[in-house]
């Protein structure tokens, strides 16, 4: 028989397979959970904490996913493999990933430090094999940050940045920067400019306006796209 933390968690889950976390209140998930309100404050000691342990679920979820990734003899390509898996995670799970990924408060997912491990682990092959520019660790949280912000603008604005091509866009702008990798697509200048911008708006430090983000996501669609 589950546990009162355990149908707690769930119930979270399956709320936040359609709701955002703001939307979802305690009442909700005690109901569903059938607890009362008082065991939610007794196992997490407040909502927050339940979010939190939630976020750290979908992170096990996320880092499976990431562990089933297949190495080839090309770690390059590997990082794109990983990188379009990520996004497809968002993609399927978008209200678990932002929670996940903006978290409130002071508590944090403690799961983000072994995704960047993995991160790491697949930059440091690219070095191993005489394809990285830069440091491992700066590397690493380059690509993550950059994976980031396209995974919440495409959730965000899905018409403006929802295109699976602004996704490989940035992706080659960022992983030929860091591996020496570029390849010869005219977007990968503007690319590499949103991804900047995407990094600022993580960060705080954006200045790119939203027209002038719109003019970017435009210029990397293909020409055909009648967007």
């Amino acid at each position: 028989m589950s546990t009162a933390r355990e149908r707690i968690l769930e119930a979270t889950g399956e709320l936040l397979a359609t709701k955002d976390a703001l939307a979802i209140s305690t009442r909700a998930i005690c109901d569903r959970a059938k607890v009362g309100m008082p065991e939610i404050y007794r196992q997490f000691g407040d909502k927050q904490g339940l979010l939190t342990a939630a976020a750290d679920i979908g992170f096990e979820r996320f880092l499976a996913a990431k562990r089933q990734n297949p190495l080839t003899d090309d770690p390059v390509a590997d990082l794109r493999t990983a990188w379009d898996s990520h996004v497809a995670f968002a993609l399927r799970n978008p209200h678990l990933y932002r929670l996940m990924f903006t978290p409130t408060g002071d508590a944090k997912p403690r799961a983000i430090t072994e995704a960047q491990a993995i991160l790491l682990t697949a930059v440091e092959r690219c070095r191993d094999a005489g394809r990285l520019r830069t440091a491992p660790g700066l590397a690493g949280q380059s690509i993550l940050a950059a994976n980031v912000g396209v995974c919440m603008m495409a959730l965000s604005f899905p018409d403006l940045f929802g295109d699976a091509a602004v996704s490989h866009a940035v992706r080659d702008a960022v992983i030929g920067k860091v591996t020496g990798d570029e390849g010869e697509d005219t977007r990968i200048g503007t690319a590499t400019v949103l991804a900047q911008a995407l990094v600022g708006t993580l960060t705080g430090t954006a200045a790119v306006s939203g027209p002038a983000l719109e003019e970017l996501a435009g210029a990397l669609r293909p020409p055909s796209d009648p967007r």
